[in-house]
């Protein structure tokens, strides 16, 4: 059984089979004003409820084991039944949706244990932003990660865009338009390489935005229940690399 599937020496079975499984629901509790003391008492006694410096560091040591070659042998179909009544995240990874990038085997974690939303270029939208914020405030996720990675594409075809004007078909300058102002800051720089440079920059633009989020983000960071961090997964090596925002 997982780390997160044990607390306090109760199994998530056992919390579940106590009245855990109304934390499925508190979302309709949160949003409509029908929060029951049985469902009080469930958010209370949740797996994840960690400080954000514990679920940054099983993000760590989870990636120091995938980087070594030594992941934990997950078995799958254990927790199946628990975690078709509730789920307990104890990070949120927003990721590039890059086929070379798969955060739970990047983390070495197993199924229910991170909520990922993934688009290409790592960056924050308004889907986005909301469906972080369900898992903050319905979730209660301690922890979220913008996570970028090596020889992005969608950065790369930005800098392409933004140097020499270029302009993409479809809906792609959507998304050139969400990826600017890292981008942008990073051509400021005139740095060696502006690619690992801007890579590192649409990282730290990202967490500053949903550290500001309101009204639901910021005020979870202010409360310190909360922590916005940023990495940069390599993909040659699979390690993640911390990037101070």
């Amino acid at each position: 059984m997982c780390e997160l599937c044990t607390t306090n020496g109760l199994s998530r079975r056992h919390l579940l089979g106590g009245g855990m499984a109304v934390a499925g629901l508190a979302a309709a509790g949160l949003l409509g004003g029908l929060a029951t003391p049985t469902a009080a008492l469930a958010q209370a006694a949740r797996p994840n409820d960690i400080p954000p410096a514990e679920a940054l560091k099983r993000l760590k040591d989870g990636n120091a084991r995938y980087a070594a070659n030594k992941p934990r042998q997950h078995d799958f179909s254990a927790g199946r039944a628990a975690r078709a009544s509730a789920q307990y995240p104890f990070a949120a990874i927003l990721s590039c949706a890059d086929s070379r990038v798969a955060p739970e085997l990047a983390f070495d974690q197993g199924p229910g244990e991170l909520f990922v939303c993934r688009v290409a270029g790592n960056f924050v939208n308004e889907d986005g932003l909301a469906s972080l914020e369900y898992g903050v405030q319905v979730l209660g996720l301690p922890l979220i990660m913008v996570l970028g990675h090596t020889n992005c594409g969608a950065i790369d075809a930005t800098i392409k865009v933004v140097k020499d004007n270029i302009t993409l078909p479809g809906h792609l300058p959507g998304l050139v338009n969400a990826l600017k102002p890292g981008i942008e800051a990073a051509i400021a720089k005139q740095p060696k390489d502006l690619l690992a440079t801007a890579i590192e920059e649409n990282v730290r633009f990202n967490v500053r935005r949903l550290r500001d989020a309101s009204p639901i983000l910021s005020k979870a960071v202010a409360d310190k229940k909360l922590q916005v961090v940023g990495g940069v997964y390599e993909i040659g090596t699979g390690k993640v690399t911390a990037i101070e925002a």
